[in-house]
Formats: C-alpha cells, sequence, structure tokens
C-alpha cells in the first residue's frame, strides 16, 4: 500500500488517500470539488424557505416558528445537528427582519432603532414605586415655581472673563478674598476668616443633614431631630460591666487605683495563669503524666467516694422526709399530739392524766402523751 498527499489551498488542510496498489491516486479535482462541498456547508445562504413564514416580534428579539418538524428528517439525522440546523435558520430569518428597520451610524457604528416591544414580558417583582417628593419639590409645586436650566458659566465683570458658576474657580469666590471688613456689631479681636469657613463647614452639614432627612421620609424611618441618637437605659448588669471595664483601662490595668469607702470588689475580674515551669525538678510533670495515663487507661469511670456518699445521704433524708410528711398527714384531731392546761390528757393541770393535781406525772386513761402513774397531792 502507499498515501499520496495533497494539500488544499483553500481550506489550508491536508487530504490523506489511501488507494491499494496499480489504482490510480487521488486526482486534484477531486479534493477540490471536496473543498468546496465543506465552504459551502460553511457559508450557507442567507436566504431561509419556510412553508410558512415565521411570527416576529423584534422589540424582544424574538422569533416564533409554527412550523412543523420532519419527522422523518428528525430520525434519519442526528438530533443535535438537526437542531442546531433548525436555530440556525431561524436566527438567520430573524437578523434579516432585523435589518429591514431603519439604521443610523452612530460613531462609525450601525445600529438599528427597534421599534416598541409587542409581548408583554412577566416581572419578577412588582414595578419600582416613584420616589417621593422632597420638601422643597412639594413647596415648588405648592408656590408654582419651575425649574429652569442655568448656564455653567458666567461672566466676571472683574476678571473681565468666563468663569463657572459652582466649583473651582468660581465666579464671585468669597474664599479668595484676602481682606474681609469687620462689621460694626462684631468683636474687632475675632477671626473672620475662621468664623467664615466654621460657617461654611455647618451649612454643608445641614445641606447633609437635609439629604438624610429626605432619605428617612422616603423610606418612612423615624430619624431624631436634632444632636446624638438616645441611647436606652442600660441595666446593673451593663453598668458593673462598664465600670469594671473603666477602672482596669489604666495605665497600672487598675492595680494603683483606688476605691471608694462603701464600693464593692470588682466581679469576674479574671485569674492570672499560672504556668509549670520548665526547668528544675521533673518529677511532678512525670507525676502528672501517670496519672493522666491511668485515668486513661482505667475502663471504669473514677468515682468520687466523698460525692456518691453525699448524694446518698441527700436521697435518704428526702426519703424520710417525705414518710414522716405521710404519716403526719394522717392523723385526726382526736387524741392528737397538744399541749396546754386540763383536758382529757397530755401535758397539763387536771384531767384524767398529765400534770396536775389530780392525776400528777404518768399516762391517762382517756389518752395523751404522758399521763401520771403515781396520785398527786390536793
Amino acid at each position: 500500500m502507499f498515501v499520496t498527499f495533497s494539500y488544499d489551498v483553500i481550506l489550508g488542510k491536508r487530504s490523506t488517500c489511501f488507494q491499494k496498489p496499480k489504482m490510480a491516486a487521488c486526482s486534484v479535482e477531486d479534493v477540490l470539488a471536496k473543498a468546496e462541498q465543506e465552504e459551502a456547508e460553511k457559508l450557507k445562504s442567507i436566504s431561509v424557505q419556510k412553508e410558512l413564514d415565521l411570527e416576529f416580534d423584534i422589540g424582544n428579539l424574538v422569533a416564533y416558528d409554527k412550523n412543523r418538524i420532519d419527522i422523518r428528517k428528525f430520525r434519519q439525522q442526528k438530533k443535535d445537528d438537526f437542531l442546531r440546523s433548525l436555530a440556525r435558520d431561524n436566527t438567520q430569518l430573524l437578523i434579516n427582519e432585523i435589518w429591514k428597520h431603519p439604521t443610523e451610524r452612530v460613531e462609525e457604528v450601525i445600529v438599528v432603532k427597534l421599534p416598541e416591544p409587542t409581548t408583554p414580558l412577566p416581572r419578577e417583582k412588582p414595578p419600582p414605586k416613584p420616589r417621593p417628593p422632597t420638601k422643597w419639590e412639594e413647596f415648588a409645586k405648592l408656590k408654582g415655581i419651575q425649574k429652569k436650566k442655568k448656564t455653567n458659566l458666567v461672566w466676571d465683570d472683574v476678571a473681565k472673563e468666563w468663569k463657572r458658576r459652582w466649583g473651582y474657580k468660581r465666579v464671585n469666590d468669597g474664599t479668595k478674598e484676602w481682606l474681609i471688613e469687620v462689621p460694626e456689631t462684631a468683636d474687632p479681636n475675632e477671626d473672620q476668616f475662621a468664623k467664615r469657613n466654621k460657617a461654611k463647614k455647618e451649612k454643608v452639614a445641614k445641606n447633609e443633614l437635609n439629604r438624610l432627612r429626605n432619605i428617612a421620609r422616603s423610606q418612612k424611618i423615624k430619624v431624631p431631630g436634632v444632636g446624638l441618637t438616645p441611647t436606652a437605659e442600660q441595666s446593673k448588669t451593663d453598668l458593673a460591666r462598664a465600670v469594671s471595664v473603666a477602672k482596669v483601662s489604666t495605665a497600672s490595668v487598675g492595680k494603683f487605683q483606688d476605691r471608694l469607702p462603701k464600693e464593692k470588689a470588682p466581679k469576674n475580674t479574671g485569674k492570672k495563669r499560672k504556668f509549670q515551669p520548665v526547668i528544675g525538678n521533673f518529677s511532678n510533670e512525670k507525676q502528672r503524666q501517670l496519672d493522666m495515663l491511668k485515668v486513661m487507661d482505667s475502663k471504669k469511670p473514677r468515682l468520687d467516694v466523698v460525692k456518691a456518699a453525699n448524694k446518698q445521704m441527700r436521697a435518704d433524708d428526702r426519703e424520710e422526709a417525705a414518710e414522716k410528711f405521710k404519716k403526719g398527714g394522717k392523723k385526726g384531731r382526736k387524741g392528737g399530739n397538744f399541749s396546754g392546761k386540763g383536758g382529757g390528757g397530755g401535758k397539763g393541770k387536771g384531767g384524767g392524766g398529765g400534770k396536775g393535781r389530780a392525776g400528777g406525772k404518768g399516762r391517762g386513761p382517756p389518752g395523751g402523751k404522758k399521763g401520771s402513774g403515781k396520785p398527786g397531792k390536793r
């Protein structure tokens, strides 16, 4: 077998022909014909034929194709190639329709003025609300004041030239004056230049405040009148924290700060960390590490005997108190334990038992804690 190469001048590619022995090599005409066919496929015509004309919405750059898809071609060809070819034809028709509208040249670029869109597109969010008018706009509307556009340049009679109305190098710039007349009512020792600069800064600050107020009014936000914003009332904890922070904010970190007569010691001041020594006897360090390994090696959790005993004692006390409460609740008033004078029993004078003249100390007949076993004296 042998291989022949031919270089295509048009495409700049190399085509290879494999042929068997005793057969003619690839001719130049076949290669050129193949190259022309590939070039024709790349550069397709701008005219596209459709059974039904497309519907266009040039304002939105949209084309609607109502032609039916050829099922046979769709199945025979690859789906991606078929869809790509269909999209190319419809795009070509859309571009042809765009260039039918009037064109104009803007900075050596040809542009097309698109018409108004005909297809209403849905919005993701509602349309923005109009900006509420400022106080000056409301006042101007009420008084009928119309805004007039002023020129940026003004003739200066002193300098005999045109100058800006506002800003840098403006006409009648008072800041450039080297001499200021002192008013009769003003203090002769007062610096008029500093006073003028201060008045200008106050004016700028006032304009900025009015601008922020207009923004707050448009967004319905309440702002304070003049001065700083009011702070919330601080709690006792906040005040104590502020005092402790202020005390340690000195150069000595509060070490030499005096206390008031009845002032309490600050809480949560922190503890100084104590590090283990890095030199010297290492027996303590060795013992700590061995204890740690012993705890980690043991399968059973470490038991605190004192804590466990206290817990058991508290549980026993609670059970005993609960039993006493149940027994005391079941007893009635009759024959109960009480102390007093007289009565059928108990501690007291008289009666059948208890301390008294008739009975003495011992058990009485009806009841009571302690009656009398011995006869008493009258």
